[in-house]
């Protein structure tokens, strides 16, 4: 059997301690968070899986395996059994994934492997093919594994090369050097999801497969860090060609050997003690990894050990684990100080407890060289028992919001569909599922768009489709459904369009759609249905029996034909439809003042001169430089392909009726046709965002910094306290404040803006909104939304202005701005987090009383935070004496501070909807 030694050579790291001469295992090893959700549909098959998956291993063996989801991909003669070696109960994939196909591997090779080595699954057709799994819920971390064995299954001798993914993070490439080499990729996961979606990606190198996959629960705390690579986990002095993992290790960690010719090998059969010093940061090795440790083979010498990882990786955590395993004589002492890189790691000198589990946790950079030192008293060389090294990495996940996760994962069971429904449902967008379509304007992607015509669903309307709140459209059309037509389909507030004809359903139409329908907001379709009847003409005895078959604005073939074209559009394109095509309803017109400019689109072209130049780019729109005689203008248009269409339409409400000088100004608009557009001010030095970059050639002043800061706080001041209603922009930050000619800031984008309903409401609850970086960490978990969500995101506006760095760090780490300023004054002074390119010219008072109101603003709890009114006062106080005083405001034009709010009703603020 292949043995798992020398991972790291297998991996291309380089060792200065002479290694061993045979063949290893290739592995990487990652660590990562998630926070889960419950699961809210019981009853799901997958879950029901994942339960048997816990419970069948203790009902059959009497031993703990909870936690444990252990699966042989390619299984087919047997459902299950039972490894004889470590008693770990395997399952088939079955269950799990929904395509490929099932190999067995060459002869030749079986008898050196374990046996869930000796069947694959491979997926020769398609580019993605993912495995699903179910975790245990929020606050759990997850040991996930994969192994390979390409064990030459086709017959072709051909070794392949893939990717593998977890979720939509790129995990690692699969590369073997021979045909019966293992390949193991191992992750250390907290889940954000109530799934673990693990794909395999084809890169055009060769069919992908895989050999094995397991799950293991880990203790919430493990390790200290959230996203981590694991590059070794080593039982140092282990015997070569044996490894030790479950049930010796209860996590199932597979520990393998390390050794080096400059060491002596000892070992004891005693059981080490772990209780006292165990961790639930940091599990501690078994007793039997903990019974052998390496000395030096020259009791004279030091332990040296000297790693380099083979590819780019920044900080490094270094676990090192000690246990006296040698019983010491009177006059006998082991005594030693630790050296990472040069620095001493240790406050003081290490005594290894006899029988006893200790360890050191070093944080350094690469490469790694460490020297384990005998003190001038020690008697005794030093020893190491085990050692496991990490790197830190960005693996955080955006995902499909979990409530829409739940419920097409429910339509996906109950229908029994296939297609390419696999992995995550929006994510990443390239693989969208077949017949979906998603936006991604916020925190998570939203499901807008389900289109399963002539899908041959059987039965009723799936109760799933409750869960998808941010629906737009909805075609069931010509399959074999059956039963009534649910209630809570009028209870999706964002449905425009629903399709139900050529089906079986019967009973009455619910009341409140035909209301809707005939009121202008639903486009619907019940024809074809003969036993399907509106309210009152069930009892027809002529047997007139058919309903409305299309109600609303647009006549029913025109709209049918739309519905044809629409599912056209999405399968040729696999991108987003044009939100005038999807649903044809509430134009901007509707939402602008009659005293707004209205242009066509002809008059847009020649303003832009064809869309000649681009000023800025978002989600759901383009913004353009224009010309209005002699006046600039910035014209956002819609994209073709756009998500936002809801975004668009509550921005267009928004700015027709709030006005202040700090708020950009809408001039005009267009409506035509399919074109549409707002024309807003044209703002001639961008976005302050552009401006705080590193990339920036004109550097803002701290005193036209601070003057930027007042003005945006004065505009956010108002929409919170200066309107007839509250309102909460929701999207604050640097690149949504923009510079004019004079330099003077003002606020924009409005697409994300919600009001309060009423103004002694404390807080309302929403789906999460906002931009990663600035999202308040209290609305993200909460879904409480207040002003103090904007005072978070304009605290973090304030410290890039102080420091001009980055809301998060664009290194490996992703660490965010408050974190990064804590940090950096715990040892040194204010002026090393002003920004060096302002070359010392502040006035540090000033800098202290900016940096003062930022910490404020960003206070865990919005409670702790102060209001914009406050905000906005203790700015002005920070432009001192020795700074050139603020600009009258007579600089900008003068416009009405007071609210002509005419009606925000039907605002919803809400994108149909990331992070």
């Amino acid at each position: 059997m292949n043995s798992y030694l020398n991972i790291l050579q297998s991996r291309g790291c380089a060792f200065t301690s002479q290694q061993h001469n045979q063949k290893a295992s290739t592995w990487s090893i990652t660590s990562f968070q998630f926070t889960s959700h419950s699961l809210e549909m019981k009853g799901y098959f997958l879950l029901l899986i994942f339960q048997l998956s816990l419970i069948l291993p203790i009902i059959v063996h009497g031993r703990s395996q909870s936690g444990f989801i252990s699966v042989d991909c390619g299984l087919v003669d047997e459902p299950s059994y039972t490894d004889e070696t470590t008693s770990i109960y395997y399952s088939s994939d079955v269950n799990f994934t929904d395509s490929g196909v099932s190999h067995s591997i060459s002869p030749k090779y079986k008898a050196s492997l374990e046996r869930q080595f000796w069947n694959v699954r491979s997926f020769p057709v398609g580019t993605r093919h993912c495995y699903t799994l179910v975790s245990q819920g929020s606050g759990k971390k997850y040991l996930v594994r994969a192994r390979f064995v390409y064990g030459s299954y086709d017959g072709k001798d051909s070794l392949p090369e893939f990717d593998i993914y977890l979720g939509e993070k790129w995990w690692g490439s699969v590369v073997f050097e021979d045909a019966d080499s293992v390949v193991t990729k191992e992750i250390i996961y907290a889940a954000s999801s109530d799934y673990v979606h693990v794909c395999l990606f084809n890169t055009g190198k060769g069919t992908p497969f895989i050999s094995v996959l397991e799950l293991r629960v880990l203790n919430s705390d493990a390790y200290l860090v959230n996203y981590v690579e694991l590059l070794a986990r080593f039982d140092v002095g282990l015997k070569d060609g044996e490894i030790v993992r479950f049930p010796d290790d209860v996590y199932d960690r597979i520990w393998t050997p390390y050794n080096s010719n400059d060491w002596k090998q000892i070992d004891t059969l005693l059981t080490i003690d772990q209780g006292a010093t165990s961790y639930n940061f940091l599990p501690l090795p078994p007793s039997n990894v903990m019974g052998t440790a390496a000395i030096p083979a020259n009791v004279k010498d030091n332990i040296e050990f000297h790693f380099l990882p083979n590819y780019n990786s920044s900080t490094l955590y270094v676990y090192m684990f000690f246990a006296e395993i040698q019983k010491l004589q009177a006059n006998q002492t082991r005594e030693f100080n630790i050296f990472v890189n040069g620095d001493i790691l240790n406050n003081y000198p290490i005594n290894p407890l006899y029988l006893q589990s200790v360890y050191h946790i070093a944080l350094t950079e690469k490469p790694l060289d460490i020297w384990i030192n005998k003190t001038s008293r020690s008697t005794l060389p030093p020893l190491l028992n085990a050692i496991e090294i990490y790197t830190t990495r960005n693996l955080s996940q955006s995902a499909t919001y979990q409530t829409d996760v739940d419920g097409i994962i429910n339509v996906k069971s109950m229908y029994g569909i296939k297609r390419n429904w696999q992995g995550d449902p929006c994510i990443p967008v390239a693989y969208l599922w077949d017949g979906l379509n998603c936006s991604y304007e916020s925190g998570s992607a939203r499901i807008i768009y389900l289109n399963l015509s002539s899908s041959g669903l059987i039965g009723n309307i799936a109760s799933g489709i409750s869960n998808l709140q941010y629906i737009e459209y909805l075609d069931l059309s010509n399959n074999n459904l059956t039963g009534v037509v649910p209630e809570f389909l009028h209870q999706l507030s964002f449905l425009r369009v629903l399709n139900l004809e050529g089906n079986q359903l019967s009973g009455t139409i619910p009341t409140q759609l035909i209301v809707l329908s005939q009121n202008g907001l639903l486009e619907s379709n019940f024809g074809g249905n003969p036993n399907l009847c509106s309210p009152g003409s069930c009892n027809n005895k002529n047997g007139n029996r058919v309903v409305i078959p299309l109600v609303a604005s647009l006549g029913g073939a025109f709209v049918i034909l739309v519905i044809i074209l629409i599912s056209f559009y999405i399968h040729k394109r696999r991108q987003p439809v044009s939100a005038s095509k999807r649903i044809g309803y509430s134009r901007i017109k509707e939402e602008l003042e009659t005293n707004k400019q209205e242009f066509t689109y002809a008059e847009v072209l020649s303003m832009t001169k064809n869309f000649e130049r681009v000023v800025g780019k978002g989600g759901f729109a383009t913004v353009y430089h224009g010309c209005i005689d002699d006046i600039e203008v910035a014209v956002k248009m819609l994209s073709p392909s756009a998500q936002g269409y809801l975004q668009f339409k509550a921005e267009a409400k928004f700015v027709a009726v709030v006005h202040h000088k700090f708020l950009t100004s809408l001039i005009g608009y267009c409506d035509d046709g399919e074109n549409m557009a707002l024309i807003y001010e044209y703002m001639a030095n961008g976005d302050l965002a552009k401006h705080l970059s590193g990339k920036s050639k004109n550097i803002l002043s701290w005193n036209q910094r601070l003057q930027i800061a007042v003005d945006a706080a004065e505009g956010l001041e108002y929409l919170h306290h200066g309107c007839n209603v509250p309102i909460v922009h929701r999207d604050v930050k640097s690149k949504n404040i923009l510079v004019n000619e004079k330099l003077r800031g003002k606020l924009a984008d409005f697409g994300l803006s919600k009001i309060y309903p009423d103004e002694s409401d404390t807080h309302m609850t929403t789906v999460v909104a906002g931009t990663l970086g600035y999202l308040d960490p209290e609305y993200n978990r909460s879904n409480r939304l207040n002003g103090k969500s904007d005072v978070f995101s304009f605290g973090v506006v304030l410290l890039e202005i102080i420091t001009g760095q980055p809301a998060i760090t664009r290194s490996e780490e992703k660490t965010h701005i408050v974190q990064w300023v804590h940090s950096v004054l715990l040892e040194k002074e204010i002026n090393d987090i002003v920004d060096s390119r302002l070359q010392g010219e502040f006035d540090i008072d000033s800098v202290k009383k900016v940096l003062d109101t930022a910490m404020a603003c960003v206070a865990a709890t919005s409670i702790h935070r102060p209001t914009m009114n406050h905000v906005v006062n203790e700015l002005k106080q920070c432009f001192s004496n020795k700074m050139t005083p603020p600009f009258d405001s007579d600089d900008l034009e003068s416009s009405s501070n007071s609210s002509i709010i005419v009606s925000f009703d039907g605002i919803s603020g809400e994108s149909s909807l990331e992070r």
